[in-house]
């Protein structure tokens, strides 16, 4: 290589294109891959067109590619997640939902279908029936929460806030639905009995 200029040191033409500059330069430096001090010359030969190149798209000249005068274009800014349609829900209720298989589903829900009968079709004014069947839901869900995690604490405290739940909701819109549906003959306490159950159901089915 020439010691003259930059441009014979990399052995191109002053009129050369920046590709072929560009081009000859990485050949150079893949042929003298090994050689420390050769690659240092090329490098510096390839900065010094450069930065010539630079002053005369200053001065007018000629006209720098915008790769020369802005590199950071060439950059590929990080591609951004989709989004999904639905934003992610919390993270408080992610832990304390559950993603049930259809037999955590059925089985409970099988369960309070027919208890929720016992209730709906028992003698009228036999509340033994009502709070039997109360009983056996509460052993229900208490049973199915305890075998998901484990624990027997937390089981008994989430059925005690469905029972209630349950029985005063089901109260007070019994209160005002029943008398507005006058084919159906249920009291007020087999409708908050039936809506307890529903909410019993909800809670062993998609609660940790």
């Amino acid at each position: 290589m020439s010691e003259h200029n930059p441009y014979e040191k990399l052995g191109v033409s002053e009129d050369a294109s920046f590709d072929e500059i560009q081009d000859v330069r990485n050949r150079l430096l893949e042929q003298y891959s090994g050689d420390a001090k050769r690659l240092e010359v090329i490098e510096a030969a390839y900065d010094a067109i450069l930065m010539e190149r630079l002053r005369m798209r200053q001065e007018g000249k000629i006209k720098v590619p915008e790769r020369i005068r802005f590199p950071e274009r060439l950059v590929q800014p990080p591609s951004k997640e989709t989004l999904s349609p639905r934003k992610q829900s919390p993270a408080w209720l992610q832990r304390i939902l559950d993603k049930p298989t259809p037999a955590d589903v059925l089985l409970p829900g099988a369960w309070y279908i027919g208890l929720s009968a016992i209730s709906v079709f028992y003698p009228v004014g036999n509340n033994q029936i009502l709070q039997l069947a109360l009983v056996l839901g509460v052993g229900v869900s208490i049973y199915v929460l305890n075998r998901k995690e484990g624990k027997f604490g937390r089981a008994v405290l989430l059925t005690l806030i469905g029972l209630i739940t349950g029985l005063i909701a089901g109260g007070l819109v019994a209160s005002w639905l029943l008398p507005q549906i006058q084919f159906l003959s249920w009291t007020e306490d087999q409708f908050s009995t039936v809506v307890t159950f529903v909410l019993l159901w909800l809670i062993t089915s998609f609660l940790r």
